[in-house]
């Protein structure tokens, strides 16, 4: 191995909290105002079918934990404004056993541009580390590194945030990184409320394309509703 480089991050996603039955907690809360009974009553007798009639107000909110990610990601992510996030922290944290980052598919399989990325990476590395040697605070030394730097954030999203999340970044044209993670993120809330996210994906889920003349001309198949 290289120095001053780990081993590139695999992105991993945790659904670390959810509204307990977040489809009849949300059914529950709209429906409270119109009902006669009190709300743990009105929890436990709902049915079903009155429980997904009353969806249309979506406010459970989903906690995700995700490392293995680039900067260049979270820097995508935090745009999504009606979310909340903690990210580690460059100024406290710092890269004394190498420097952990990720590196696009597309660069790592041509051999020169895979070669001058690790170079580049190597040279920070080694610059980061020698700065931290010369007593430099971690605050300071982190501005010479790059998007490419390997993080881990928390996240934390109501539904209706997801579902238009997941239509902007599950879409082919989302940059590839944040699509998988996107993906992976559907993939964890869909077992816990399948109603919710059963058509949630990219525009053309639902509907038809919304990137006009940017189309990728593949649209994902449609969901069949049972």
């Amino acid at each position: 191995m290289r120095p001053y480089r780990k081993a590139i991050p695999i992105m991993q996603v945790e659904l670390l909290y959810h509204t307990p039955d977040p489809e009849r907690a949300i059914a529950t809360a709209a429906r409270l105002c119109y009902a006669p009974v009190g709300a743990s009553e009105l929890m436990e007798t709902m049915s079903e079918e009155r429980v997904r009639s009353v969806l249309s107000t979506i406010m459970a909110s989903f906690t995700f934990a995700t490392d293995g990610v680039s900067r260049a990601l979270t820097h995508q992510l935090v745009r999504h404004r009606l979310a909340s996030f903690n990210q580690q922290s460059q100024r406290y944290v710092k890269f004394q056993d190498g420097l952990p980052y990720v590196e696009p598919k597309s660069v790592a399989e041509v051999p020169e541009a895979n070669e001058l990325f690790q170079d580049i990476m190597d040279a920070v590395g080694a610059a980061y580390s020698r700065m931290l040697d010369l007593g430099i605070p971690a605050e300071d030394a982190r501005f010479i590194l790059p998007n490419a730097v390997e993080t881990k954030i928390v996240t934390t999203m109501n539904a209706r945030e997801l579902l238009h999340f997941f239509e902007l970044r599950c879409c082919n044209r989302a940059q590839w990184e944040i699509r998988e993670l996107a993906h992976k993120m559907l993939e964890l809330v869909r077992p816990v409320a399948p109603f919710i996210f059963m058509d949630a994906g990219a525009s053309c889920v639902r509907s038809g394309c919304s990137e006009g003349k940017m189309t990728c001309g593949v649209p994902y198949p449609k969901v069949v509703r049972d």
